[in-house]
Parts: C-alpha cells; structure tokens; sequence
C-alpha cells in the first residue's frame, strides 16, 4: 500500500466514527507510524509501506477510532510553538491557556520573579514562562508522580531543570517560601457536569485534573486561601476558571484581600482566566 492509500483508508475509518479531524489525524498518525514529519510524507505520497508500518498504522486507527486524544496516540501537545510530552497522566494543554501565559509574559518581561504553578501537569504554563522570563525561576507541584515525570521531561527538553524546582506534594504542605506569581490552571468543573464533556476529556483525561468538586470551585478556593500565605505583598494570582465562574471567583478573591487587575476572555469571547494582586 501507499502512503496517499494509506492516508485515504485512514480518513474513511476516522470520518465514519464521526472524528471532524479525519483527514489531518490519519496523516499525523501515519507519519507517527513511519516516525516521519507529517511534511516529509505529504511530498512522497507514491512511497510504499511496509506491513509492520501498516499493522502500527491499523493500531493507531483503531485506537482513535474509540475517541482516544490524538495528543496521547502521538505523544506530545503543541503550546506556547513548542512540542511538550504528554501522556494520559497529564492535562493535555489546551490554546485557551497560552492567552494566560502571554499576559504574564507582558506583565513581568525582564523582571526577576519567583513563580509557583499549582497542578503543574505537563509543566506547559511555568516553563513557557520562564522561557520568555530568562532572569526568573520557579517551582511547580501536583499530587500526581506521573504527572511531575512528565512535567520533569519537559523541563529537561527546553533546558530548565535549573530554573524550576519540581515536588510532588498537595497545597497544603507548601510553606517556607513566598512568591511573586502563583499561577494555576486548576480543575473547574463541577463534577455533575463531568458526564455531559466530549467522550475524549471523559473518558481519557485524567480526572482529578478536571474535577473542581459540587460547585467546581472546591480547588479554587484552596489556592486563593493558600496564596495568601505564600504570596509576598502586591503579588500577583493568576487563575484559569470555568465559564461564568467569573463572579463567584471574583468575590471569594475580594473577600480574601485581593485586588483584581485583568480578566481575560477566550477565543468565544467567554472570561476564561483572573489575574489578581494580593495586598
């Protein structure tokens, strides 16, 4: 079989099973399975393929066919331009948060900051921070030890294991130390509603990582209530909430002694992160 056969029978399978990405997943999992740039197999469509090559290719399908991320079947997930490992242990880094990390990049640029990122996961938010913040450092934690070793193998790619100190350890075993920014993309979603998301998140993601209690506030509320003992004086909280969230997480960050500076809205025009000064 060729590679455009190939690519065709994939795409069928893939528009059958109702995945909108047919096309584009058939041909990033058929180079996976060549372990070739999706580029290099589009300009040598004639090229044939062996039946190991086929048999991955058949897996893959199969697998995506079930709804299965195309995140976790290749591995890695792009955010901030840069590819960072991913696997079902983590949040697979959603375009939504890299509006979050380019406010505090323009917020902080060329100062000296520490950061603590709360539910670090892959490690995407503090370390495509510290790439653009050189002079800064962090420390990132999350009660998942698969999700540290991933987000350790991220560091170690983009050469920042020096600059962020990871632990595996809850929030309220953090102490001694205070910081310029805590950041967090914490789980929102109120656990009623976790049955109505996509087959994907459900059934995939991990879901202490989506999973915000009855109100979907449970974890927001921790890390407000934490960050007032770890932040210094005038620093700064920024937080990914849930939709229409705005309201309740702008009074319990009011009634706790903070100031609110920038709401950011997503790409539907919804409030999807608060920054906030703690004072």
């Amino acid at each position: 079989m060729k590679v455009l056969e190939a690519i065709k029978a994939g795409s069928k399978l893939l528009k059958e099973k109702n995945i909108s990405t047919y096309i584009l997943d058939s041909e990033l999992l058929l180079s996976k399975s060549l372990n070739k740039p999706r580029e290099e197999i589009l300009i040598n469509l004639e090229q044939n393929i062996n039946k190991k090559v086929l048999a991955d290719f058949n897996k893959y399908l199969l697998r995506r066919s079930k709804k299965e991320p195309i995140a976790y079947l290749l591995g890695e997930k792009e955010f901030w331009s840069k590819k960072f490992f991913v696997n079902k242990d983590t949040l697979i880094p959603r375009p939504e948060t890299e509006l979050l990390v380019d406010k505090l990049v323009t917020i902080f640029k060329k100062k000296r900051i520490t950061i603590l990122d709360i539910g670090t996961g892959t490690g995407c938010i503090i370390i495509s921070l510290l790439i653009e913040l050189k002079n800064s450092t962090g420390m990132a934690v999350d009660i998942s030890r698969e999700a540290i070793i991933i987000a350790k193998k991220n560091a170690c790619k983009f050469n920042l294991s020096e600059r962020i100190k990871f632990l595996h350890k809850p929030l309220k075993d953090l102490y001694g130390k205070k910081f310029d920014l805590i950041v967090s993309n914490p789980p929102y979603i109120k656990r009623k509603d976790i049955k109505n998301l996509s087959d994907d998140i459900k059934k995939y993601e991990p879901k202490m990582a989506l999973d915000g209690g009855n109100d979907g506030l449970d974890l927001i509320k921790k890390i407000i209530y934490k960050s007032k003992k770890i932040l210094k004086i005038n620093g700064t909280l920024a937080l990914e909430i849930g939709n229409e969230q705005i309201d309740k997480v702008s009074k319990i960050l009011i009634d706790n002694k903070f100031r609110i500076n920038y709401v950011i809205k997503d790409y539907k025009n919804n409030i999807r992160c608060v920054i906030a000064e703690y004072k």
